[in-house]
């Protein structure tokens, strides 16, 4: 039995790294491969350590070995199932930009609800910062003070101008890091950056409907020279949490679990409970509001889809 890493999947077929001698093989799988009596689109994922044999020049996956964390979310096609987006990382770089295309309200904060169970650092990386006018730069600013006082690093690049680049790089040096973000917000002119001998396909913004084109369609690794890996993926359009209860957002949150210990209910939603910690806080000014109104707007979506779908069973 063989042994080696997922470095590329299309959702059927597999290119596997052999850890032997670092040889690529293409993969298939054969079976099932379950995740906490979840659905899968994709029950391998690039960043997963695989067994496997080889049979007629094909390598056949086995088994996958327990991973240490992993990065996941609603199918954006088929909402009853979860898609891996990635395993066994140290860290995710999320682009995100103000402008071209707008920075959608709540992103961020639905993107960190998918990295906070396994407490996998995020790097918050605001790109196209050339574009900035005065408004975008006090948004960015605003931002950046929400999110490194919660202990998030925040940085702000450009690939026009080369700015926060050089410091980008270092930050992936010899990590395993995860590159997501928005459909067009320069995720493939930022990995171009990191390691120029790929020259990945980018597209401009759409001038009809000022949304990002997705360039990336699937999931794959690559070495840096430096050291380390990125693993670039598909843009994000929407994400969703039926899969997630209220309480689930409430853990994840981390400046509201940290004071929630105070919250008169243990079980508290910090809503119109009395006595509760969080909404205290946040009138004292020690947690951003704009979190909070991203926060209820999450919980809302759950309730409300968790509601219908019940209405539907009966």
């Amino acid at each position: 039995m063989k042994t080696g890493v997922i470095i590329k999947s299309t959702g059927k077929y597999y290119d596997i790294k052999d850890d032997s001698d670092g040889s690529k093989v293409h993969g298939i799988i054969r079976g099932k491969f379950k995740l906490k009596g979840f659905k899968l689109t994709n029950p391998v994922a690039v960043g997963d350590q695989v067994h496997y044999e080889m049979e007629d020049d094909v390598a056949v996956i086995k088994s996958i070995q327990e991973r240490k964390n992993y990065v996941i979310r609603q199918s954006p096609r088929k909402k009853h199932h979860l898609q891996i987006i990635a395993s066994n990382i140290d860290q995710v770089v999320l682009i995100v930009t103000i402008i071209e295309p707008n920075l959608k309200p709540g992103f961020i904060d639905r993107f960190l609800l998918l990295t906070e169970t396994y407490q996998i650092p995020v790097i918050i990386v605001f790109n196209k910062s050339d574009l900035y006018g005065p408004d975008e730069k006090n948004i960015f600013d605003t931002l950046k003070t929400i999110y490194e006082g919660i202990g998030y690093n925040v940085m702000l690049v450009s690939c026009f101008t080369g700015e926060g680049i050089n410091a980008l790089q270092q930050v992936v040096k010899e990590k395993i890091s995860l590159i997501s973000g928005q459909s067009g917000v320069g995720k493939s002119s930022i990995i171009n950056q990191l390691k120029p001998q790929l020259d990945l396909r980018t597209k401009e913004i759409s001038g009809y409907s000022g949304k990002g084109q997705h360039t990336t369609t699937f999931a794959e690794m690559f070495s840096l020279d430096e050291g380390g890996y990125i693993i670039d993926t598909p843009g994000i359009k929407t994400l969703g949490f039926n899969y997630l209860e209220v309480m689930d957002v409430a853990h994840n949150f981390r400046e509201f679990f940290d004071v929630s210990k105070d919250c008169k209910f243990a079980d508290c939603t910090h809503r119109n409970e009395p006595q509760c910690a969080v909404k205290k806080a946040i009138e004292n000014g020690m947690i951003s509001f704009l979190r909070y109104q991203n926060y209820l707007q999450i919980i809302d979506d759950i309730e409300n889809q968790n509601y219908w779908e019940r209405i539907k069973d009966y």
